[in-house]
């Protein structure tokens, strides 16, 4: 399970760019004044995914290195040294460990069965990433709301159009 992580930090580095690349591309391309209103919500849609997922990213970059020094043997590799925290006590319960992905986060699993969440990754990582998820999550759709909103205008005035030829003939 561990493995993902390998694949998960290109694929976010991919995506993160990819992201940031059409939404300010868009807009460098277009012009922000020249944009619509849609155009410039679906852009700030991308940049603000963007940002969840390097986000995400970051906080995955730490387990990483928790999940490295876990598996790295040798000396004082035991208790695991990612699992070493202010209470001594829990260190020599510890039997194995496991990677949580949401919430993200690095668990030492003990003998009784159960498990304690080290300070792994920073307290902000995860409450950062979920706003940014939801506040692109918001954007696109108040784009999508737009462009409904936009296509049902442009169709009530093509039928305007349309009636007026008709009382011509």
């Amino acid at each position: 399970m561990a493995y993902l992580l390998l694949l998960f930090l290109p694929l976010a580095a991919i995506a993160v760019f990819a992201l940031l690349g059409y939404g300010c591309g868009t807009l460098g391309r277009l012009g922000v004044r020249q944009a619509g209103r849609e155009i410039r919500l679906r852009c700030a849609a991308a940049v603000l995914a963007a940002l969840a997922v390097g986000m995400y990213a970051w906080g995955m970059l730490y387990v990483a290195g928790a999940v490295l020094e876990a598996e790295d043997g040798g000396t004082s590799s035991s208790p695991i040294p990612s699992c070493r925290t202010s209470d001594e006590a829990r260190w020599y319960h510890v039997i194995d460990y496991h990677v949580s992905y949401l919430p993200l986060r690095f668990v030492c699993e003990t003998t009784d069965g159960g498990g304690y969440t080290p300070d792994t990754v920073p307290g902000y990582v995860g409450p950062s990433a979920a706003l940014l998820a939801l506040a692109a999550v918001g954007t696109g759709a108040t784009a999508a709301i737009e462009s409904e909103r936009r296509a049902t205008r442009a169709r009530r005035g093509t039928r305007a159009v349309q009636g007026e030829a008709g009382d011509v003939g």
